[in-house]
């Protein structure tokens, strides 16, 4: 996992939003209530976008998600569950057209569907599985923790939705993580090298769900760059120890401090979560050409 083996691995990494969302307060900041509490009675909203990530490897397109179906919000039985229709609303207020449909929103950027060979999924909550059904033919990489909720008796109780999971043709690999040698990665207790180059790490993250993963970007004449999915929503939150109000706090924490000490050991390492909207910014910064989020 030399660095000098990805030199021109990676052209650019390019945000693609399919659509906004406004969720409490207390699911980005936390809360001493009970979850259901707040869930129920809170009346403090705030945006957050619904980010995908296109990176431009050599060896073709890798998506690091692929954001959120617009039928969640216009389909009224997008989710089977009773229970989960009802708490849906509650969660979320979606800002969602057909046109963000991440196939639409790939075209809008300058790339193909068709052209994405893989898609990294950080965890199988909805709003990050909702356009597989735009790259059929890309392979789908899922830690196999996180695949394993599948076979819980009620998956979707932690909105692990398998009739928009399993889908027909749908080429999901479950991976594992292997030991490295790696002093900055050894403490995540395992890695695995999407494309075989050092380019793009993943890293086990879990906390948000049970199997969450991360990926470590490093490419030539760049910052490394930790695409974090869920594991928090905004950089400041991970830097000052607070958590979400959902999720494992002790296991969120756990990876917090793991990030933290690979900032430490990489200074300049840009970490990337997928509902902040400073992350369009920030790769903007980073890419003059990409388009910014706001």
């Amino acid at each position: 996992m030399d660095l000098k083996s990805t030199d021109q691995a990676i052209k650019r990494i390019t945000p693609i939003m399919t659509g906004w969302a406004e969720s409490h307060r207390e699911h980005r900041y936390g809360s001493r209530l009970p979850q259901l509490w707040w869930v129920l009675t809170s009346r403090s909203w705030g945006r957050m976008p619904l980010l995908a990530f296109v990176i431009e490897h050599r060896d073709g397109l890798v998506l690091f998600d692929a954001g959120m179906d617009p039928a969640t919000a216009t389909d009224p039985n997008y989710i089977s569950s009773p229970i989960g229709r009802f708490l849906l609303k509650r969660l979320f207020r979606f800002h969602i057209t057909p046109e963000d449909a991440l196939g639409n929103q790939l075209r809008e950027q300058g790339f193909e569907p068709t052209d994405v060979q893989k898609v990294v999924v950080s965890h199988l909550h909805w709003d990050h599985i909702g356009g597989i059904s735009d790259v059929p033919q890309a392979e789908l990489l899922v830690s196999r923790d996180e695949w394993q909720q599948l076979s819980l008796e009620h998956p979707e109780r932690e909105w692990i939705l398998k009739e928009h999971i399993e889908v027909p043709g749908a080429k999901w690999h479950p991976i594992d993580f292997a030991p490295t040698n790696d002093p900055l990665l050894a403490p995540f207790g395992g890695a695995f090298d999407v494309m075989g180059d050092g380019s793009m790490i993943l890293l086990p993250t879990p906390g948000h769900t049970p199997g969450s993963m991360s990926m470590l970007v490093r490419s030539a004449g760049q910052p490394p760059l930790l695409l974090v999915g869920d594991l928090t929503y905004q950089v400041d939150l991970l830097m000052k120890d607070q958590v979400p109000g959902i999720g494992d706090a002790g296991l969120l924490r756990s990876c917090y401090a793991k990030v933290r000490a690979l900032k430490a050991q990489l200074p300049d390492l840009v970490i990337l979560p997928s509902h902040d909207p400073n992350s369009s910014i920030t790769l903007s910064a980073l890419w003059p050409e990409v388009q910014k989020f706001r």
